[in-house]
Order: C-alpha cells, then structure tokens, then sequence
C-alpha cells in the first residue's frame, strides 16, 4: 500500500509556520526576553537607589564633622571608576549587569538579625527626613527600600519591623558595605491566593536586589538597598494581549496569502509539468506542449526539457517505425524470391534438369548473400545510431587514407591520393574507416570496378577536410537529395542496400562533423569536415 504523502502547497505552509515560529522559539529558548524584563527592573533600581544614595550622602555630611568621616570605614571595594573619553572627570557607571543565563539565582534573603549595636547616630537623624521620601517612593515603584549605616543596621525602611535590626549577613550589603554596587538575583517567596493578570506579581519566580554603598571620600557612610519582582514575560504579553491578537492575525493571513503565492507559482506549473510527463510516459507526445505561465526559470527549463524529450522520443518512434518499414520491404524481395525457388523445387526437383536445379540453387544463394548483406548493414547502422563518443577520440585520417588507398591499388582499382602531411581529426579509427570504405564502395558500385577515385585530404581553418570523388557516372539532380536516405540506392543489381552513405553520414554527425554531396561536372564528389583533434 503507497503511503500517502503531503501535497506541496500543506508542506509550503507548514514552512512558513515554522519560520514564523522560530523566533519565538529561539526567544523562549535562550529566554532574552525575560532577561531584558530583569534588566530594565534591575536599571529602575539602580536609578532609585542611586538617587537615594546620593540624598544619604549629602545629609549625613551636613550633619558629621571631618573627624566623624574620618571615623567611619574606608571603602575596600572597587567601583570602576572610569575617565571620560573627552574630559578629566570621573564618573561612576551603574550599568545593569544581570542575564537569566549566566547570572546564579541566590536562595531567598534571610531574615534581618538583632543587631549587636545601635545604629549610627548621625545615619539615624538623616534617616528621619529620608522616611517620608521611602514611603512615597514605594506607593510609585512597588520597590522595598531599607538604608543601613556602615555597619548594615536598618536605620531607614519602608517596612517598620526592620528598623534597628541588621542585615549585614546578607551577602549583598556585605559586598556594597565595602565600597562598590551589587545586583543579584534571589528565588522569590511564593505568594499565597491568585493575584490577577495585570499584577506585576503573578507567576514571578525571582526578586531583583540592588545595593548602592553611600561613599564620601573613600569613606562608606552606609548603603542602599532596593528590591522588586520583574515583569514577567507571561504578564507583558497579557498587557498586549490585543495588539498581539491582531499581530497574530495580520501574520497569519500573511503567510496564507504566502502560502497561496507559493502553490500558485511552485505547486500549479509542478502539477501541469506532472500532467506533461504522464502524457509522455503514455506514448501521447504529440499532444504535449510548453507551458503557457511557467512562472520560475526551474519550471521554464523543465518544460523546455520535457518538450525536448518528448520531441526526441516522437523522432526515435518515427525513425523506429519508418525503418521497421523499410526493413520489412527490403527482405521481402530476397525472401519472396527465396521462397519462391525452394517451392519450385519442392514440387519440380525431379522434372528439373541440372542446369534448372542449379539455377534455382544459384538464385537462393544470391538472395540469401543479399539477406546477409542487409542484416550486415542495418547492424551497421545500429551501431552508428548508438554511438556515444567520449570525445577523446582522434586518429590519423592522411594515414588512414594511404592505408586503404594502397589497399584498393592492390585489388587493381584505380585511386590517388593528395595531401601526405599527419591530420589529425576527432573520431576513432573504427568509423573513419567505415565512413571511407563506404564512399569508396559507393563509388566503385555505380562507376563500376574501372572508375578512377581521387581521395584528397587537407587542414582547413574550422578542421579536417576529406573529399572523395570519382569520374563514374555521377548522381541525377532528382536523386542528389535523396542519396543520404536509409535503403535509397540506384545500384540494387551491384549489390547495393541503400545504406552506406546513411551508415557513414550518422558516424560522422556522432563526432561533430558532416558529409555533404559536392555539385560535380563528371562523376560524384562527397565532402567530409570533422573537427580537429
């Protein structure tokens, strides 16, 4: 049972559904998404926090002495403090730095412990005016602000039960209590009851930290630190749920409407090119034509190669069937006459004198030389239709042409050769002697054994020129388009099959060249050009 498979315009938009969906797939995968999401929350941190930081850092001056500055921690950290490209200042880079894929996801933060101490004196008065400030920030931001002195004790918080209490177990404050801005990631506590879909909170795993150390002078006055639940990807796709609906159906009508263009153009010729070859598999060649709207140069070139196919396998048929005619009326004669005296001397053999018998046996044994000759020819021409050159094949035609020169002189028969110099020309030894036997045969059958042949070889600019010619008789006007026909001959009674010439003229054309029949005051002149090695 044949498997059923796809159609081509299923398969095309198939394609572009996975092309669409790629990039949402790639995003999902490497989850840059989420990542820009904790980076922007991550920078909206810093910016509070370095607002907050620096606020901090003017009041708690105002308020100490140079020997209470001097008193406090001196910075051990490296902020990355960066010249400007263009100016002597320097400047402090808060850049958000967090990335879902390499940045480690911490457990959730500790409790705040007691603290051994009470908080700074100074960092408290200074704590009183920011208050107000932390709690108007949070009603805006969402953020959990706390301010700790140099010694990690809460001493400003937007929740009251961490006042007073430490958090310099927490690694961050420990880190930014030494001088220098720390963002880390902490696994969020799960959050009882369904918050909405807008909520900022809803199915978020993770809690972004930022601590930004207050420092004057190389002296860590104290630290911020500022923590809030990103957006999640999840909930910033809710929020567009209708541009993204509509997005989605614009992007889908327009693969469709892709996906239509693509059967149109690929799918509909694909098809037609299908019908072609069927019609030509079917034996139906005279009925297929080119394509009326190829629309691609692939579906074009295809159809040019069906069309030429179907043209090619049209003539093989015609040239089948027309030889297939002349064959069978070529050996219905020898065969006819054949049958006819092995009847008569079936039935007559013992009324039949010697000299009848003998007779009879004679025309068998003509006919029957006849019969071989034919078979002899039209293997001849088999093989010459089917003849493949690789196209390395070269020999010596001047040579070839003493050789069989000196061959003829040998049977007494008269031929001259001119030209001595080496051609060489591109076609194999094998079918220059078949193309230069038959016209010599050709000449000597209808001159007879005393014609004289001139056989004259030279160099010409495009290659190799051979023209044979004899001072026979000559060919009639009305037979010189016809000499190169299969089983065309006007010398039947010398042994002639009307095959020679079309033998020699398909072995040329095999390699290149051609044969042509030379207008000629006396006799008949053949011409033939092949290609130079």
């Amino acid at each position: 049972m044949r498997r059923r498979l796809p159609r081509a315009r299923t398969l095309l938009l198939a394609t572009y559904l996975a092309v669409l969906l790629l990039p949402v797939g790639g995003i999902t995968f490497l989850r840059l998404y989420e990542s820009a999401l904790i980076r922007q929350t991550e920078a909206e941190l810093l910016a509070q926090a370095a607002v907050l930081s620096a606020a901090y850092r003017t009041a708690w001056l105002e308020r100490a002495t140079p020997a209470e500055l001097v008193a406090t921690p001196r910075a051990t950290a490296d902020w990355n403090v960066t010249p400007t490209p263009y100016s002597p200042e320097r400047w402090r880079a808060l850049l958000p730095q967090l990335d879902l894929a390499d940045s480690p996801i911490l457990p959730r933060a500790p409790e705040a412990a007691p603290a051994n101490e009470p908080a700074d004196p100074i960092a408290r008065a200074v704590a009183k005016t920011l208050t107000p400030v932390l709690a108007n920030v949070r009603e805006m931001t969402l953020a959990a602000i706390r301010v700790v002195d140099a010694h990690g004790i809460v001493v400003a918080a937007t929740a009251d039960a961490d006042l007073g209490r430490s958090l310099i177990g927490q690694q961050e404050v420990a880190q930014a209590l030494q001088g220098a801005p720390v963002a880390v990631l902490r696994e969020r506590p799960p959050i009882t009851g369904s918050p909405s879909w807008e909520s900022i909170s809803r199915a978020t795993t993770l809690r972004v930290f930022v601590t930004v150390p207050v420092v004057a002078d190389g002296h860590v006055l104290g630290a911020v630190l500022v923590s809030r639940t990103p957006r999640n990807i999840v909930q910033t796709l809710y929020s567009k749920r209708h541009a993204l609906l509509a997005l989605a159906v614009v992007l889908i009508a327009a693969v469709a409407v892709l996906a239509w263009f693509a059967g149109y153009t690929v799918v509909r010729p694909t098809r037609q090119l299908a019908a072609m070859a069927e019609r030509v598999a079917a034996g139906d060649v005279r009925a297929v034509q080119p394509l009326a709207a190829p629309m691609t140069r692939e579906a074009q070139s295809l159809s040019d190669s069906i069309m030429v196919m179907a043209r090619t396998l049209q003539a093989r048929a015609d040239y089948v069937r027309e030889l297939a005619l002349s064959v069978s009326h070529e050996l219905k004669t020898p065969l006819t006459g054949i049958r006819g005296s092995t009847e008569l001397l079936r039935d007559h053999l013992e009324e039949m004198s010697a000299e009848e018998s003998a007779k009879f046996l004679a025309n068998i044994l003509d006919d029957t030389a006849r019969l071989e000759r034919l078979v002899r020819r039209i293997l001849e021409l088999a093989r010459a239709d089917a003849l493949m050159p690789s196209g390395k094949e070269t020999c010596d035609v001047a040579g070839i042409v003493r050789e069989m020169a000196e061959t003829a002189r040998g049977k007494g028969q008269k031929v001259s050769v001119e030209g001595a110099e080496p051609l060489a020309a591109a076609i194999d030894r094998e079918s220059f002697d078949i193309v230069l036997s038959n016209l010599l045969e050709n000449a000597w059958q209808h001159g007879g054994p005393a014609a004289s042949v001139r056989i004259a070889a030279r160099a010409a600019p495009d290659g190799v020129v051979v023209e044979v010619s004899d001072d026979g008789r000559g060919i009639s006007s009305g037979n010189s388009e016809r000499v190169f026909d299969r089983f065309f001959t006007t010398a039947r009674e010398a042994g002639g099959t009307g095959l020679g010439l079309a033998i020699a003229r398909q072995r040329v054309a095999a390699f290149g060249g051609d044969i042509t029949l030379l207008p000629a005051e006396r006799g008949a002149a053949f011409r033939v050009r092949l290609r130079a090695a």
